[in-house]
């Protein structure tokens, strides 16, 4: 548990009172009148009332009369209500005389609690026009995976004749059930709602958030890292009249459709941008950052070397950082022929939906491979497949036809292969569509049949996924997994890779083909982390004289940053086991295909 220097100071200087920090306290002291409701969800700020008789009242700090009540849902004479909401010893900070409110509602509960504020609140009928900030030190449990409200205002924007976007909510602060942060809101000057989303929180770790609008975009911030920058122009949150807020509850259709489960110690709200120096907590930063380094590290630690680099998926730069995107493309269009780069392959989900706006924004950054003739292939995810094949449209064989290394495609358009010169050997890389694997199963088999001789690198967007044993990360092999290791890698003895995205986190094993040889298994996926990925591209050097494979995660966005932008999670290289790692082999041994020569020159569909 985090414990923060400059309160351990401030604790042993003046005996402060116990709470989320007393500076942020003292600020919001001189700034009172913009704090327009602060709850703290402490045994010492009851205001009445208890849970057993299920009439708490918390006070609101701000003095401006914004109380909350309990309320209870569903049976009230259920057994499992006492449970629905405990005071837990636990807080942020790790403080002895501090609490929290542990909620423990959970899907399809017989009963359920939650909090509103008191009918006749203030805060009820603010809009919130010249900017807001809302602040929450909350934590989720240990069995964290189902999406839950932790704030939200009630009502429709139906309510208010907004039938653009979601119209059967107003404004919330939820959990997806992937575990992200979304704040959506519609604001006072458009007919729709605007989102902003985080990384995906881990369980069992304490967060501090805030979603600030300056009276002109809104920004969240999560431990420190906004991780998707600003949203468009929005003014205000609307309100309907009559309605309230809810705290450990969020609104469908004027209906509750999801409570909250996990611990909240404090949720502050007020009606301007609150600076950092301002907010609740100053430097907070997750319990488990990635491992990572700075330092200027070789890409080549041979001239004679040569690299492979997987691009892992793309949806989030898509979708939410361009600049992002557009970073990567250009770093290895301008490093690809410097680093001995012999091959570029996106491992797919290419965009995060069939958004015009998302394809041209992929586009937009994968043509500056284009103008510098940087040889590239493309995996197609889930998320690039909609009616009319737009990934084909905009990534099928056309855009390849005049590449020399480009060698052919299935039937479908979504597999295709490649063969390009590297060290002293050939090699073939080849992708094997996610949702046309079995129909592109006998022409993925043919192209491997006729390249028994060369060293081959299979990507597909599903093959392996990442599973806790032991508190260790292993790799297990997906339904689509078992498919391509049986039918495609298993007994295609020249297959010693197979590289995929697809499922969140990152993996990486060695398992022995039916020749008893090696074959390197890895996942890498960066999309729920910071800034939906932070640039993050995975490397593989080639040392034949060594005999030894060089694995390295490499970030050309944060290598741009100054000193100055880079906040605590900012790596340009991640050292951690699976981001970086050697292994062994012997180049001579593994690839001895001399009895397994190839039955023809090629094949296309």
């Amino acid at each position: 548990m985090r414990m923060k220097k400059a309160l351990i100071g401030l604790s042993l200087l003046c005996m402060i009172v116990p709470g989320i920090a007393k500076s942020a306290d003292s600020v919001a002291e001189n700034n009172r009148s913009n704090i327009v409701a602060n709850w703290k969800f402490t045994k010492q700020h009851v205001k009445s009332g208890s849970i057993d008789k299920g009439n708490l009242i918390i006070e609101d700090t701000s003095k401006h009369g914004n109380d909350l009540e309990l309320v209870t849902i569903g049976d009230p004479a259920s057994p499992e209500l006492k449970d629905m909401i405990q005071w837990s010893e636990e807080d942020y900070h790790d403080q002895e005389k501090v609490d929290s409110l542990e909620f423990a509602n959970y899907e399809n509960a017989p009963s359920g609690r939650y909090f509103k504020t008191k009918k006749g609140s203030p805060i009820n009928s603010e809009e919130f026009d010249k900017g807001f900030t809302i602040e929450a030190v909350f934590k989720l449990p240990s069995d964290s995976k189902n999406a839950m409200g932790l704030f939200s205002r009630q009502g429709q924007a139906a309510d208010l004749n907004k039938m653009e976007g979601e119209k059967k909510i107003l404004s919330a602060l939820t959990v997806s059930s992937d575990q992200k942060i979304h704040w959506t809101s519609h604001p006072s000057n458009l007919n729709y709602n605007v989102s902003n989303w985080s990384r995906s929180l881990n369980a069992d770790e304490w967060y501090h958030l805030a979603v600030v609008n300056d009276g002109d975009t809104t920004t969240l911030t999560l431990n420190g890292v906004s991780d998707y920058g600003k949203s468009e122009k929005v003014i205000g949150i609307a309100a309907v009249k009559g309605k309230g807020w809810n705290i450990g509850a969020s609104e469908w259709g004027n209906k509750f459709n999801a409570l909250f489960k996990g611990n909240i110690q404090q949720i502050r709200i007020a009606n301007k941008a609150l600076t950092e120096k301002e907010w609740l907590v100053q430097d907070a930063r997750d319990d488990e950052p990635f491992e990572g380094s700075n330092k200027a590290l070789p890409f080549l630690t041979n001239k004679k070397n040569y690299n492979f680099l997987f691009v892992p998926d793309t949806q989030k730069y898509s979708s939410q950082n361009p600049e992002i995107f557009n970073s990567q493309m250009n770093w290895i269009s301008n490093n690809t022929k410097k680093n001995n780069i012999i091959m570029n392959t996106f491992v797919g989900d290419i965009v995060d939906s069939d958004s015009e706006k998302q394809w041209q924004n992929s586009l937009g950054a994968i043509s500056h491979l284009d103008k510098k003739e940087i040889p590239y292939l493309m995996a197609a995810g889930n998320h690039d497949y909609a009616d009319g094949d737009p990934f084909l449209t905009h990534y099928g064989p056309q855009r390849f036809l005049n590449k020399k290394y480009y060698k052919g495609s299935s039937h479908s358009g979504y597999s295709s292969y490649a063969i390009t010169k590297a060290g002293s050997y050939e090699y073939l890389i080849l992708i094997v569509d996610m949702k046309n694997l079995h129909k592109d199963l006998e022409w993925s088999k043919k192209v491997l049949d006729q390249h028994k001789d060369k060293p081959t690198i299979l990507v597909s967007h599903d093959i392996i996924f990442p599973k806790i044993k032991d508190d260790k990360t292993i790799a297990v092999e997906s339904s689509n997994g078992r498919v391509i290791w049986d039918e495609l890698v298993k007994d295609h003895n020249q297959v010693f890779m197979t590289v995929n995205g697809h499922y969140y986190g990152i993996a990486h094993r060695v398992k022995q083909n039916s020749a008893g040889n090696d074959v390197i298994q890895m996942l890498v996926n960066y999309q729920t982390n910071y800034r939906g990925g932070n640039g993050w591209l995975r490397l593989v050097e080639f040392d034949e004289k060594k005999n030894v494979l060089l694995f390295r995660t490499y970030s050309p966005f944060v290598d741009e940053m100054s000193k100055k932008e880079k906040s605590y999670i900012d790596y340009k290289f991640l050292t951690g086991e699976n981001n970086s790692f050697k292994l062994d082999w012997d180049f001579k041994k593994r690839f001895n295909f001399k009895a397994e020569k190839s039955n023809s020159p090629g094949v296309s569909d």
